[in-house]
């Protein structure tokens, strides 16, 4: 905001000048856009339908599925960003409505499998003679659609209408989210629930009536979730850079400013929770058919801890940097998992570590800093 002076009538007055509304990405950032997008929709297809298996450029499905999976976190991280770095809310139950957006995925997939007016497999095993009420739109594609977004953000609501009106904040909050992730794990274990108990849903076989496991299938949600996640990238950044994501980042610097601002920072708070919830919920859809199984364990404290790991090593308050870090710390994980499983947790715990005391920005903060520091002495050295 620039302020200047005019005069009139013999008086100063005061001129505020506010400041034009920035575009949503630069040049560079929609070349980079568009790079990813070629990315996925095309070269990813044709390197992996199309160049043959003995070829160096033959893109394995091994790797897709592992991508595409990554990419599903990336989506989490992603919406972990939106309350942790944009909003200082910090999340340790996202994990929840990561499962819940599976388990609908899973519970269409597992009607497709069974067949039309059969029990799933599972029902079957355990001498159920009815499906339960709440399977009762699993056979639509189209309910499982909506109910993707409505269950996450329904119970997203509900829960953070309470907490956010009781003014429950910083750690208490993390410590509810997680009680809530661990009550919903140990419900959803129990076999009379309806969800499969502790080994959930698996054998997946359909999708739209087409058959799930085949080169071009998994090509095609690779392709979707990939999308998804470019999609929900310039959500996020229409989002933070727009009025909305300025009054949640200034709840995040200081809430009670706000308040006294005349913002009531509840509706904020509770929306970007929300929208957050529902993104969650839709990386749970297209994880489920890719990796072909979802059970209680993505609702335990671990996972919904990684999340927050993911972001913060990327860089929280960035959007590229979660996505960076759910790319860089899975893609450890991956690889060390086969090559010395045991050292895997020590590893991710001294990662977290690091971070947390010498980079605090994550990877993209210290690229930044060096980018930075170059453009310096570059400056200097031209002078």
């Amino acid at each position: 905001m620039n302020a200047s002076t005019t005069l009139k009538s013999n008086v100063f007055v005061p001129v505020l000048t506010l400041p034009g509304r920035k575009p949503l990405l630069t040049k560079a950032g929609w070349s980079a856009f568009m790079v990813a997008l070629i990315v996925v929709c095309a070269l990813a297809p044709v390197l992996n339908l199309w160049v043959a298996e003995g070829s160096v450029f033959h893109l394995s499905d091994y790797a897709v599925r592992l991508l595409g999976k990554i990419m599903c976190y990336a989506i989490c991280a992603l919406a972990m960003d939106l309350i942790w770095g944009y909003t200082g809310i910090l999340s340790l139950g996202h994990g929840l409505f990561f499962a819940l957006g599976g388990y609908v995925m899973g519970m269409y997939l597992s009607r497709q499998s069974a067949g039309a007016d059969e029990l799933p497999a599972f029902m079957v095993f355990l001498a159920w003679k009815e499906l339960p009420w709440f399977w009762a739109l699993s056979d639509s594609f189209l309910a499982t659609f909506i109910l993707i977004f409505a269950v996450p953000g329904v119970v997203a609501f509900v829960f953070g209408w309470f907490a956010f009106r009781s003014r429950i904040k910083g750690v208490y909050f993390s410590i509810i989210t997680q009680a809530l992730t661990y009550a919903a794990m140990l419900l959803f274990f129990r076999n009379e629930t309806g969800f499969g108990g502790n080994n959930g849903f698996t054998d997946f076989k359909r999708i739209l009536g087409m058959p799930l496991a085949t080169q071009e299938m998994r090509m095609a949600l690779f392709v979707i979730t990939g999308c998804t996640l470019l999609g929900f990238f310039l959500l996020a950044r229409w989002l933070v850079r727009s009025k909305f994501g300025r009054v949640l980042q200034a709840v995040r610097d200081a809430e009670t400013r706000v308040m006294f601002s005349g913002y009531s920072p509840l509706p904020y708070k509770l929306t970007i929770w929300v929208i957050s919830a529902m993104m969650c919920g839709v990386a749970g859809a297209l994880y489920v058919p890719q990796v072909g199984i979802i059970n209680p364990v993505e609702m335990s404290a671990a996972s919904s801890i990684e999340i927050a790991v993911w972001t913060a090593v990327g860089g929280r308050g960035t959007l590229v940097g979660p996505i960076v870090g759910a790319f860089a710390v899975n893609g450890a994980k991956s690889w060390l998992t086969v090559a010395a499983p045991e050292f895997w947790l020590y590893f991710l715990g001294g990662l977290f570590i690091v971070v947390t005391l010498f980079m605090p920005h994550g990877i993209v903060g210290v690229v930044r800093k060096l980018r930075s520091k170059l453009q310096s002495n570059k400056k200097a050295g031209v002078a």
